[in-house]
């Protein structure tokens, strides 16, 4: 085995079937999905066995790949180096999904500051530029409606996890799960608050008017950037979630619990893009009516 006589710190793995298959998984789940929106390969569009398909089989792979490093971390396989070299990992991903999302705003900026294509040389042009944006005849949300209550809980949420991580610190099992199983109910709930909100967008037809050929482009941009978001919102849920199972099987301790570590480092990344999000999407540049 890899890890027979090993003499130094770092862990070689066994050879493992969950790269293949993870990658098999994911090429079936996004080639399912081009037949689902367009038709591939005599199937029509509409079809989707195959992707659901590929998705569960990229589950599959994500819950016997992630097994498996926990069971190499509860045989002592993570030494202080391989751990280190985890928290490297989790840094680079968070890196990576910074640079993501602002491609994102780069893109709602691009479109607030120069969607006429104009020559920006003075401050008074900027703001003239941003009174544009949202196009002429897309109605906007209250930012101080349903997207505060968003940022509110998310803030709270960020507070819950922290106290959850100082209580399994300090050997606090109990606080410990009484704050891991509130930031999941947090997660869950802006969820269903944003769900509710996509809701009443569409059935207003809010971003959508004939008055402006960028009204498109805003609701375009919106749904994505915040649709990302709110997608990374559930990932961050179920990876807490999954920490509070381990935590209720009796895993982690004061001095080793890294998978809970990189769920609270990724729960406050989700924090602070929501709170540019919102900063920007909805009050900067989407404050009131522009009919």
């Amino acid at each position: 085995m890899a890890q027979d006589a090993v003499r130094h710190d770092y862990h070689l793995v066994n050879p493992s079937p969950w790269p293949l298959v993870a990658s098999i998984a994911a090429t079936v789940m996004f080639m399912g999905a081009v037949i689902w929106m367009k038709g591939l390969f005599g199937l029509p569009s509409g079809t989707s066995y195959v992707f659901f398909a590929g998705f569960a089989g990229v589950l599959y792979s994500m819950f016997g790949w992630w097994g498996d490093v926990i069971k190499e971390s509860r045989q002592g396989d993570h030494t202080p180096v391989v751990s280190i070299g985890l928290r490297y990992g989790m840094v680079l991903f968070i890196a990576s999904e910074i640079m993501f999302f602002a491609a994102f705003f780069w893109m709602f900026f691009e479109m607030a500051l120069w969607n006429e294509h104009r020559t920006l040389s003075s401050i008074e042009e900027v703001r003239n530029a941003w009174s544009h944006w949202p196009p002429q005849g897309v109605e906007t949300l209250d930012a101080w409606h349903l997207p505060f209550l968003n940022t509110v809980i998310l803030l709270l949420s960020g507070t819950t996890v922290t106290w959850a991580h100082h209580a399994l610190q300090v050997g606090d099992r109990k606080a410990a799960k009484l704050g891991l199983i509130l930031t999941v109910a947090l997660g869950v709930l802006f969820t269903a608050v944003q769900a509710y909100e996509y809701n009443h967008i569409l059935h207003e037809g809010l971003f959508f008017s004939d008055e402006s050929a960028n009204s498109g482009l805003y609701g375009s941009i919106f749904f994505m950037a915040t649709g990302f978001h709110g997608f990374h919102v559930l990932i961050g849920t179920l990876f807490l979630t999954v920490c509070l199972l381990r935590l209720l099987a009796g895993q982690f301790t004061p001095q080793k619990h890294f998978g809970f570590e990189a769920a609270a480092w990724y729960w406050h990344f989700v924090d602070v893009v929501w709170l540019f999000l919102f900063a920007f999407v909805y009050v900067a540049f989407g404050g009131g009516s522009h009919g």
